[in-house]
Parts: structure tokens; C-alpha cells; sequence
């Protein structure tokens, strides 16, 4: 048993954050059916990385265990179907601008009509209201509207944006969030939602502690590298052998850094004790440690910090951290067997549950494989009906 198990999810989005979110959801044991267009599907079975086979790999990271079937939702008779499919599930999770699934008769006004205790996710780059409303957007505009951007890089080089999509993925794991939030709501009050969620203001919530500082102290935040504004010491040092170790410490490790790297007269200045005098005296602190570190080999020294209780991290690379042993006995890496491409590598969704099934790495699906199976299970259409349908290009 998986906690999701009996949850039925019906997801027209595609790209990033929404199959993102419907991947963990499906992975938690939810039946979740991707509607795809005929013939190509979501656009990202064309992106880079590909397999031998020619699949997406950037496809297989958003997908998995999934079922696949394809509709034309600008025709007719592919609406009505979709309406079928929706009367049958407990939550539809879309990214189409606004008013676009209203037009197709697919909004939340139509399918909560015949199914009100549906909870409806759509997901747009700036809501359903607002004087944004109707741009589109990729994650990187996001980034850089929300400040994010202006945020990330080195203070003497330009904005940079962060390593990963992370307007994209943090709207994942907030639609996920509005998905069980609007099941929960369901079972306390017997009604379904429409969830408006925009990918700004997700980003704009996730600028927290620098949003603190402007209300605070009215201080626009700048670029600050690797460093902390608040805390000294927490940066990215460069070490003998030119890789690179983080270290983070508050009042209570300063003691031990300092003995560790041979800071005597750091540590001989009690008012270096307190983070905030620290802070004030930030290029002392970091001159001094940036040039005792790169006299250090960086294996070597992370284990001395560690062993003296000071945070302390590799700075890895993607390689580096997948081969990690820690990864491994987490077994992070749980990859699949897929019908086309073979086994491929795939990184386990990290929620672990007692008393539930372990949560499996699902198979992303070929395109339409689940098509004849849901529309004649579900819908009660038979072979003929269903021959038809693809004839006239509705699947």
C-alpha cells in the first residue's frame, strides 16, 4: 500500500513543474494520466539529453510512472472525452495561460459542474489575475523578475541564475503542496477547489531572509558569492589543491576554526567570539581564513573541521555526488528499466514512509501507451470506437 493509493489525477501540464509535481504524486501511489497531444506529446520527448534509443532524458526526469494518453483537446470530440476523464478524477493539475482550458470547455467552472468535489490545480507563469496575467514565461524570467537573479552570483561579476531550474522545480513541489492541501480540505469540508498558483510568487515567497532584511533595515540585498550576509563565517574557500570547501560556523564552532586553521590572533580577540562583531569585521575574518585555507589540502581539512564539529562540505560536483557513498547507502540513485531506451539512471524521490510499500522509481511512458487501456477501462469505449477516434486524429 502507498499513501496515495485510490487518488486518480488527471494532468494536462507538461515541461517542468507540473510533471514534476504529478511524478512525485504518482511515485506516492496516485494513478496519474498524462494527456498528450497526438503524434508529438509533452514537448520535452524533443529535449536534450537523449538516450541510444532517442528518449528524452529530460523527458524520463519529470514522468515517471505515469500513464500516457493521447487527446487533440482543439477538437471536439477530444473535449468531451477529457470531460469524461475528468468526472472520473479527483484532481486535474493544468499550466495553460489563462482562459485557455475555459476555452477548450475544460476550465475548473466546467469540470467542478459535473465533478464538484474535484480539486483543480492550474498552475500559470503569473495567475490567473493581475496585470501579468497574460505572459508566458520559462524559468529563468521567473528568476530574474523575482529578484532571485539579482540575488545569485559574485558582488564584482554580473546576475547569474541558480544551477538548476529553480523557479521551475520550487513550483513543482508547491503544486504538489496545493494538490494534498485541496485533498485534505476535501475530506474536512466534501468540496473540491481551484487552486491559482503563479510561478512570481512562489519565487517572490522564496525570497524570506532577504525580504526580512529590506522590511527590517530597508536594505536592498546585493550579490554576497557563496557568502552568508548574516553570518561570518560561511563561505566557499579555495584550497591548496584548487577545489573548493564550505564552511559554515556559528559563535559556538569559532573556537575550534580558528585552532584548526592556526588563527591565534583571531582567536585572541574575544570580541571575535560574537557573530555579530564578526560581520562588522568581515574582510579580517575572511582575509585571514581565505589565506590559511589555501595553505590546505581540502580532504584533508574537512575532516579535521568535521572532527572538531564544524560544518563543513565538499564543494562537489554532479559527478562527485552521485558516486557518494552516502548517497548510495541512501540509495538515492534507483534507476528503470524502460521499454525503449533500456536502464537508465534516475534519482528516487527522497520522501521515506513507515508502515507503507516503499516508494519504487516509476518507468516514464512511451507516448499514447495507456491510451486504449484508459479511454476502454475507464470510459467503457470499445475497440472499434477507439479505432476510430485515432482514425479521425482525436488520439
Amino acid at each position: 500500500m502507498k499513501p496515495l493509493d485510490g487518488i486518480r489525477i488527471l494532468d494536462f501540464s507538461r515541461v517542468l513543474a507540473g510533471p514534476m509535481a504529478t511524478q512525485i504524486l504518482a511515485e506516492l501511489g496516485a494513478e496519474v494520466i498524462k494527456i498528450e497531444r497526438p503524434g508529438a506529446g509533452d514537448e520535452t520527448r524533443s529535449f536534450e539529453p537523449r538516450a541510444k534509443s532517442g528518449d528524452s532524458g529530460y523527458f524520463f526526469a519529470f514522468n515517471r510512472g505515469k500513464k500516457s494518453v493521447t487527446l487533440n483537446l482543439k477538437s471536439p470530440r477530444g473535449q468531451e472525452i477529457a470531460r469524461s476523464l475528468a468526472r472520473e478524477a479527483d484532481v486535474v493539475v493544468e499550466n495553460f495561460l489563462p482562459g485557455e482550458m475555459a476555452r477548450f470547455g475544460l476550465g475548473y467552472e466546467h469540470l467542478s459542474a459535473d465533478n464538484p468535489k474535484l480539486v483543480y490545480v492550474s498552475c500559470t507563469g503569473f495567475g490567473q489575475t493581475g496585470p501579468y496575467s497574460e505572459r508566458n514565461g520559462y524559468d529563468t524570467i521567473f528568476q530574474a523578475l523575482s529578484g532571485v537573479m539579482a540575488l545569485t552570483g559574485h558582488p564584482d561579476g554580473p546576475p547569474a541564475k541558480v544551477g538548476v531550474p529553480f523557479a521551475d522545480l520550487t513550483s513543482g513541489l508547491w503544486i504538489a503542496i496545493s494538490v494534498l492541501t485541496g485533498l485534505m480540505g476535501r475530506a474536512q469540508s466534501g468540496n473540491g477547489t481551484h487552486v491559482d498558483l503563479s510561478m512570481l510568487d512562489v519565487q517572490v515567497s522564496m525570497l524570506t531572509i532577504a525580504a526580512a532584511r529590506f522590511f527590517l533595515l530597508g536594505e536592498d540585498p546585493k550579490r554576497t558569492g557563496t557568502e552568508h550576509p548574516g553570518r561570518v563565517p560561511s563561505a566557499a574557500f579555495e584550497c591548496a589543491d584548487g577545489r573548493f570547501l564550505h564552511i559554515s560556523g556559528s559563535d559556538q564552532h569559532w573556537a575550534a576554526i580558528c585552532s584548526v586553521l592556526g588563527l591565534d590572533d583571531l582567536a585572541a580577540d574575544r570580541a571575535l567570539d560574537r557573530n555579530s562583531e564578526r560581520v562588522i569585521q568581515r574582510e579580517r575574518v575572511m582575509a585571514a581564513m581565505t589565506a590559511a585555507i589555501r595553505r590546505r589540502g581540502r580532504d584533508e581539512l574537512a575532516e579535521e573541521l568535521r572532527a572538531a564539529n564544524v560544518p563543513a562540505g565538499e564543494v562537489n560536483s554532479v559527478a562527485e555526488i552521485l558516486a557518494d557513498p552516502h548517497v548510495a547507502a541512501r540509495g538515492l540513485v534507483a534507476p528503470f528499466e524502460h521499454p525503449k531506451a533500456g536502464r537508465i539512471g534516475a534519482l528516487k524521490t527522497p520522501v521515506r514512509l513507515s508502515g507503507y510499500d516503499e516508494i519504487e522509481t516509476g518507468v516514464p511512458p512511451v507516448l499514447g501507451a495507456d491510451t486504449d487501456d484508459v479511454l476502454g477501462g475507464m470510459l467503457g469505449l470499445d475497440p472499434n470506437e477507439i479505432q476510430s477516434l485515432r482514425g479521425e486524429g482525436v488520439i
